[in-house]
Parts: C-alpha cells; sequence; structure tokens
C-alpha cells in the first residue's frame, strides 16, 4: 500500500486511540492508506497486471475518458487518483450526491485555464456518476466531447442502464472486481503493521480465527474491512504481553454478525449455492429456506443468491409457471434497493414461490439441443426468404419476404408455414411437459397441424 499522494500526515494522541489529521481534517484508516502507485494497488490483475492493456494507456498517459464499474470497496477511487498521480494531471473530485451542474462548470472553467496557462490537463472525478440525471450527465458531455477535461465517472451500476448513451459512448468502461481474500488479507496485515498511517503503534496481535472471519465478512470491500479493523483495534484489550489483542469474539461484536462455517470465496460458497438450488429443483422449500438462511448470516452478496434464483426460476419451473421469473427478477431487484436486512424478505419470498412451483427443464433442453445443431460442423442455415426483413426500399427486388402469410389474416390467427431454414424443415426442439401451465401450451400446440 502507498500513501496519499503527499499529503502531510500529523498523527495526535487522543485517549487511548491513535488518530491521524491530513489537510486539518481526522481521516479514516481507509482513507489513510489508500496507495497512491500502481504497484501497490491491491487487486483488479485483469486491467492493472503487468502488459495489461489499460495499465499501458495510464502509464503512457494515453487514457481518455472512463467508466469504473464495480462493486464499493473495489478501488474505484483510489484508482482514479493513482491515474492522475502516473499521468501527472490536475484531479478534482465531486460527488454526484451532492453536486450540480454549477460545480461542474467551475471545474470545466479552472480545466480550460489550466490546459491554456499551464499546459496541463485536468480530471474530473464523479463520484457515483449514475446519480446524475440526464440533464446533469448532459451537462458534462460537451466538455468530455472536445478534451477540456478527462472524465472518470465511477458507479456501482450497471452504466449501460444508469449513464446517457451519448456520454457512455465517449467512454470506455472497465469492470472491476471484488477483491479476493488473499488482497483483504494482505490490506489487513498491512494496516496493521505500517506506523505511519496504519496501525503500528498500536501494536496489535490479531488471531487467526479472527483475521478470517474478518475478511470473509468484508466480501470483498476493502474499506469495509478497514473501518471494521480500526474500531476492533480501538476496543481491544491488552493482553499478558502487552499486546492489544483482537479475536473472534471482538470481531464479532463489532460486526454484530456471528462466524460461521461459511467460506464465500472457497468450497462452503459453492457447496451451500448448490443445496439451495437442487433443494429448489426437488420442490423442498424447508430446506431451500434453511440453505437461504445459512448464506443470508454468513455474509454471502445478496446479488448472488438473487441469480441463483433467477437461474432457477428459467432452468427448473420456466414455463410451467412463467411468473417464477418475474417474482424472482423482482425480489432481485428489491433486494439490491433494500440490503440486508430487510432483502432477506424478498429472497425469502421468491424462495418459496420458486421450490413449490411446478417444475420443468423444457427451456434448457429446448435451446441446448438447438445449440447441438447449430454447432454440429460449424453448420449454419441462412434466413428462408419468405421471412427475411422487407422494410427497405430494394427487398421486394430480391425476393425478400415473396409469399409470406400475416398469420392475424387467418382464422385463429394461424397459418401453415414454415419458418426454419429447408434443411431442417420438421425439426421440432421445444416440448412441453405436463405440469403447470406447460400442459396448456402442449395441448394447444397439438391442435396446430405440423409444417
Amino acid at each position: 500500500m502507498g500513501g496519499w499522494h503527499g499529503q502531510t500526515c500529523l498523527s495526535v494522541n487522543y485517549g487511548e486511540g491513535v488518530y491521524f489529521q491530513m489537510k486539518g481534517k481526522m481521516v479514516p484508516l481507509a482513507g489513510r492508506i489508500r496507495p497512491s502507485t500502481l504497484d501497490r494497488f491491491m487487486g483488479q490483475q485483469h486491467l492493472l497486471g503487468e502488459g495489461k492493456p489499460f495499465r499501458k494507456l495510464i502509464e503512457r498517459d494515453a487514457l481518455g475518458s472512463i467508466i469504473l464499474w464495480g462493486p464499493p470497496g473495489s478501488g474505484k477511487t483510489t484508482l482514479a487518483r493513482i491515474i492522475a498521480g502516473v499521468t501527472k494531471r490536475r484531479f478534482k473530485e465531486i460527488s454526484a450526491v451532492n453536486a450540480g451542474v454549477a460545480d461542474i462548470r467551475k471545474i470545466v472553467e479552472y480545466a480550460g485555464k489550466e490546459m491554456r496557462f499551464n499546459g496541463v490537463r485536468t480530471i474530473l472525478f464523479i463520484d457515483e456518476v449514475h446519480r446524475f440525471n440526464k440533464v446533469q450527465q448532459d451537462a458534462v458531455l460537451p466538455y468530455v466531447e472536445d478534451g477540456t477535461v478527462c472524465m472518470i465517472g465511477s458507479t456501482t451500476e450497471n452504466p449501460s442502464f444508469e449513464v446517457i448513451p451519448p456520454l457512455r459512448s465517449r467512454c470506455q468502461i472497465f469492470r472491476l472486481e471484488y477483491l479476493s481474500c488473499e488482497d483483504i488479507k494482505k490490506i489487513i496485515i498491512f494496516a496493521i503493521e505500517d506506523k505511519e498511517r496504519g496501525l503500528g503503534n498500536y501494536d496489535l496481535d490479531i488471531e487467526p480465527e479472527a483475521l478470517e472471519n474478518l475478511i470473509l465478512q468484508a466480501n470483498g470491500d476493502a474499506r469495509f474491512a478497514l473501518n471494521a479493523l480500526d474500531a476492533a483495534a480501538s476496543s481491544a484489550e491488552e493482553g499478558t504481553e502487552g499486546k492489544r489483542i483482537i479475536d473472534r469474539r471482538l470481531v464479532e461484536e463489532v460486526l454484530q454478525r456471528s462466524f460461521l462455517l461459511y467460506d464465500k470465496a472457497g468450497s462452503e460458497h459453492y457447496d451451500h449455492a448448490s443445496a439451495f438450488q437442487k433443494s429448489l429443483r426437488g420442490s423442498d422449500p424447508d430446506a431451500a429456506v434453511y440453505w437461504l438462511g445459512k448464506m443470508i448470516a454468513g455474509g454471502e452478496d445478496p446479488r448472488f443468491i438473487a441469480r441463483r434464483l433467477i437461474v432457477t426460476a428459467s432452468e427448473d419451473v420456466g414455463n410451467a409457471d412463467p411468473m417464477a421469473l418475474v417474482l424472482t427478477m423482482a425480489a432481485a431487484e428489491a433486494a439490491g434497493k433494500l440490503g440486508f436486512p430487510e432483502a432477506k424478505i424478498p429472497l425469502t419470498q421468491a424462495t418459496i414461490y420458486v421450490a413449490t412451483a411446478p417444475k420443468s427443464n423444457s427451456a434448457v433442453m429446448t435451446i441446448n439441443k438447438v445449440l447441438t445443431d447449430i454447432g454440429r460442423d460449424g453448420k449454419s442455415f441462412p434466413v428462408p426468404a419468405h421471412i427475411k426483413d422487407s422494410h427497405y426500399k430494394d427487398a421486394e427486388k430480391y425476393g425478400f419476404g415473396k409469399d409470406y402469410k400475416y398469420p392475424h389474416d387467418y382464422p385463429g390467427h394461424y397459418v401453415e408455414q414454415s419458418y426454419l431454414p429447408e434443411e431442417l424443415k420438421g425439426r421440432v426442439y421445444y416440448q412441453p411437459g405436463e405440469e403447470g401451465l406447460e400442459k396448456e401450451i402442449k395441448k394447444r400446440l397439438k391442435r396446430k397441424p405440423s409444417c
């Protein structure tokens, strides 16, 4: 880890604790030990490893406007500041939570002067850029377009949905991942040992089980881990050898969570997810809710649980009860907005619904058949002429759309017609089951003459 871009750090003793001031402000542990170089940045090796294109762009000062998309505590703000340091650009930071168009204009005016008089470019870092409305995002657009500022936006939300297309098209998007357990461990150990900006003066001794608990509960979020460590260090009592001891009990008290046999990064993570999904598939709501509870108590990411529910709703329930997919999608959105502890309620509701719904795996079986046919010998057949797009001037000249029969012009809104390539005529992919709504779908398909 590294320093804070050359800011003066002053330690101040207040009673039992050691606090730090930077530019007159009291700075928490996560801010004090923020790295200032790429070499000391933890994680994101898929972007920042030696020889990676993103790292080369930074080191060569060839980076344009970008959006850093990733979970909390994955290093988005830190990386933006490192980019400013490596490239020697001015760095201006605003938060989309409380900034407005007037703030953007002030920074743009400053950036223009810096470029004209000093030949130095400016980075405008917009934290939580997804919180800007369309008008605010539009206000940034012309200055990104003409290069007055190099924008770095950070977001925990998918930019495809939260950033307007014109701004998104002018930015490269880089996806950050949760930090690994090993990354979190290195950050914690560094913070414990560093005497200049970390907790080295506390003379701490963290027990292995307490360290493991802290790493697992952090869920890949470095800021969470450091805040919890800071609180534990301030609460720790001296042991027989004069060291402050951080044990499992203290970590549990600080986090208000007990330590369970549940490793989110290892086999326990996948074993519990497997047990959860198989209980859903097996129509056992009691078992499904039990494994859901284990994952929640173990600090599992609610988005991971929601993804398992959504997959099962399509793979194992499917059109036997289409509402299963609707409900799981709604539960995923609700869980994302609520967070724990409230997220447990919609997740439980969806779990019970999927577990008790009629089952059909026809959707996954159908697409697997199709993909097998497409992949066999690399064969791919063209679209038959009568169902090609005919909504343009020259389509008729090529015979596209000729002899197409519009189903709504016929009784029952159905007319016998082939939609598959000639080579696959008569091939049946979808075979509905006998459960739930699919029983009715099967009857409806039988009433249609085969093509």
